[in-house]
């Protein structure tokens, strides 16, 4: 498949130019020409030279990833963001990059792959970002707090971390809104739209309290461990594809 080809079919799934102006993260292909042939394709959720080694290593034509290099634009290639860029550059590994469009996707999303693991109905977008949702709230049905707790424990990629819960909401959950990675944001969103419980990636220090004043569970499952579930949707449409695929586990426990 060319290069082009497979930016394009992720472009038009996932809406990207959508999110264009509302976005600091340059979505779509970042790294590589283009036209290129692509056979084995990596996936990951940080471009770091970590995963950069690793795609080289694996014989990856591609890498994609949900956290990219270029944010608001590159200045210099110089330092941190040269060890990321020259492994990809001298090895002619591509990057494709998507944030934002797939944190909330309502399918191939972040926040999808977690309400698949809690069967939430009745889904809509939350989490506002200009005309675009990054999140999603759905129907619990009222399972047992400490049962998500457990759920999530066991299927979050936290690198051991383990996922952290303020337990001010309701014992039996009916309406989880879910907002992945840096989403402690969204907290007033979340309960103004009638949720009893937030799960997000990364809390902050006035999170607490503002979800004991609320009465809303929060359960914290790290950034990393709430973003793994996009790129790995992202894979499975390259296996449909016919491509060759490896996936990179990069924990990190935040």
């Amino acid at each position: 498949m060319e290069l082009s080809e497979l930016a394009a079919r992720y472009d038009e799934r996932l809406r990207t130019a959508d999110f264009a102006d509302v976005d600091a993260s340059a979505n779509g292909l970042q790294v590589g020409p283009d036209e290129a042939d692509v056979e084995h394709v990596a996936f990951a959720v940080d471009a770091v030279a970590e995963t950069a080694e690793r795609a080289v290593a694996a014989g990856a034509d591609a890498l994609v990833t949900h956290h990219g290099v270029s944010w608001g634009g590159i200045e210099r290639v110089t330092g941190r963001q040269y060890g990321r860029v020259d492994p990809l550059l001298s090895n002619d590994v591509a990057l494709y990059v998507s944030h934002l469009p797939l944190d909330g996707h309502p399918e191939l999303g972040n926040a999808a792959g977690i309400a698949d693991l809690l069967d939430l109905s009745a889904r809509e977008g939350v989490g506002h970002v200009g005309a675009e949702t990054i999140g999603i709230r759905g129907s619990a049905g009222g399972p047992d707090r400490d049962a998500v707790h457990e759920t999530l424990e066991s299927e979050l990629d936290h690198g051991g971390a383990g996922v952290r819960v303020l337990d001010f909401g309701p014992e039996r959950i009916e309406d989880v809104a879910i907002v992945t990675g840096a989403g402690a944001d969204f907290l007033d969103e979340a309960v103004a739209a009638g949720a009893d419980t937030l799960i997000l990636g990364e809390a902050k220090g006035k999170t607490y309290h503002e979800a004991k004043e609320a009465g809303l569970n929060v359960f914290v499952g790290t950034h990393y461990g709430t973003e793994t579930f996009g790129v790995r949707s992202l894979m499975g449409l390259a296996d449909d594809w016919g491509l060759e695929t490896t996936y990179l586990d990069a924990p990190t426990g935040l």
